[in-house]
């Protein structure tokens, strides 16, 4: 497992775990991988700082970086697992909820990245999922 630096088109910088460079492009160019912030699929490599740890035991080892996203991809499919599919209703729905219009529920849907800004600058928590999410019906 490879840690990169990534950059989306709307200048976020996150990291993500692929098995190999050759992984990282693959997804790329698939549209598998996407800005975790703003949903962007325009992602490319950042710069980053070459890793040197103090002691070869400290850093996590690769069982240990696939345990952390097993967790993650766990605790995500709990969540969906309780929560509505709005799709593109998404920042409709989340709006209508945190303005009393409807009862408060746990949902998850799409986004544009305006939207997703609007809401959050009205105060409406939301947050973007850690890991893509195929929408019900699209999963091969």
């Amino acid at each position: 497992m490879i840690v990169f630096d990534l950059r989306c088109g709307g200048d976020h910088v996150f990291e993500a775990w692929f098995a190999s460079s050759a992984g990282f492009e693959d997804q790329r160019e698939r549209g598998l991988v996407s800005c975790p912030i703003c949903g962007d699929h325009a992602v490319e490599k950042a710069v980053m700082a070459p890793r040197v740890s103090a002691k070869a035991n400290r850093a996590p080892s690769a069982r240990q970086a696939k345990a952390v996203l097993k967790a993650v991809a766990a605790a995500q499919a709990n969540a969906l697992e309780n929560s509505r599919w709005v799709g593109r209703q998404f920042a409709t729905e989340a709006r209508a909820m945190h303005d009393g219009e409807r009862s408060s529920e746990a949902i998850h849907g799409q986004a544009t990245p305006a939207e997703a800004r609007a809401l959050i600058d009205d105060g409406v928590p939301v947050a973007p999922l850690p890991l893509p999410v195929v929408p019900p019906g699209e999963a091969n």
